[in-house]
């Protein structure tokens, strides 16, 4: 019998960390706990990062880091590493883990000593974005500006006890200073040569995300329709299990794929007007965030649910 794979989460008692925990009893792995006491004590996890085949690190950004550098003192012995921080998305050594980025990208995931897992906001415009740059219908440096909606619980466990205790604004734009950590992952992955302007907001609502992206189709490569947008995104996610390409909607619910592990790529285009939106529709939680750790760590691992 083929012993399971085993699995440590760095910071398993953080939202994400919560969620990648409980998903993981639908896959057929070892989870390696320490003592809640001790999930801070450096010995203990150490001890566990030695133990394990791939460790998931949930945590801060620095306290990542410090993480990467205490599992690399292990040598031979190091684990895995799938990190769910901003860390490392940028980060050349380190293999960006949306398998439906580019022909070869779950292959890349499969076999990568280092994964860093996406942002909910990146992961739906990244997903808009690179095909048709790749393409070439859209110049890598159109002036991108990206607006966007979560739920609180994307705020992490401040916001939301403040949203469920209190009631939270209905609606509240945010990052206006407009420097945004999930930016520089955007630009880089999505294929940009130009930083995209980037609006981020939340709703009175705990799951769920809408990234919306307006373009002027005449400032666009040829005489592109917003059907001609359709088919490429159409072409470039076929057969994609988790990313589907939907037809047009009047209205759109942020909370309709709450729960959900899938993503919706729409194109909504005017008739006369020369102008179209993309959307993304995603669940924060799910294809945003654990959701994607357990995509990528089943490629990781060789799971057959992968």
């Amino acid at each position: 019998m083929t012993q399971k794979p085993v699995i440590f989460i760095d910071g398993e008692a953080g939202t994400t960390g919560l969620e990648i925990r409980e998903r993981l009893s639908a896959l057929p792995v070892t989870l390696f706990s320490i003592d809640p006491a001790r999930r801070k004590d450096p010995a203990a996890r150490k001890d566990a990062m030695a133990a394990a085949d791939l460790v998931v690190l949930c945590l801060p950004d620095a306290a990542s880091r410090e993480a990467v550098q205490m599992a690399a003192t292990l040598g031979d012995a190091a684990p895995r590493l799938l990190d769910a921080s901003t860390a490392f998305r940028t980060d050349a050594a380190w293999v960006y883990g949306f398998p439906e980025l580019a022909e070869g990208q779950d292959r890349a995931i499969a076999t990568a000593l280092r994964v860093s897992n996406p942002g909910c906001y990146p992961t739906g415009a990244i997903a808009l974005l690179r095909p048709l740059v790749d393409k070439g219908v859209l110049d890598a440096r159109y002036p991108i500006c990206i607006n966007a909606i979560s739920g609180y619980s994307g705020g992490g466990r401040s916001m939301i006890e403040a949203h469920e205790s209190a009631g939270g604004p209905a609606f509240e734009l945010y990052g206006l200073s407009l420097e945004h950590k999930h930016v520089p992952e955007i630009h880089q992955h999505a294929g940009l040569g130009r930083r995209p302007v980037f609006v981020p907001s939340v709703g009175h609502f705990a799951r769920g995300m809408i990234v919306s992206i307006p373009l002027h189709l005449d400032d666009l490569q040829g005489h592109i329709t917003g059907s001609d947008l359709h088919n490429i995104l159409q072409e470039h996610y076929a057969g994609q299990e988790h990313v589907r390409v939907m037809p047009h909607e009047p209205t759109l619910s942020a909370e309709a794929l709450a729960g959900s592990d899938k993503m919706e790529l729409r194109v909504h285009a005017g008739t006369h007007c020369r102008q179209a939106l993309l959307t993304a529709r995603l669940d924060n939680l799910g294809k945003g965030a654990s959701g994607a750790a357990l995509q990528n760590i089943s490629l990781m691992l060789g799971l057959n649910n992968a």
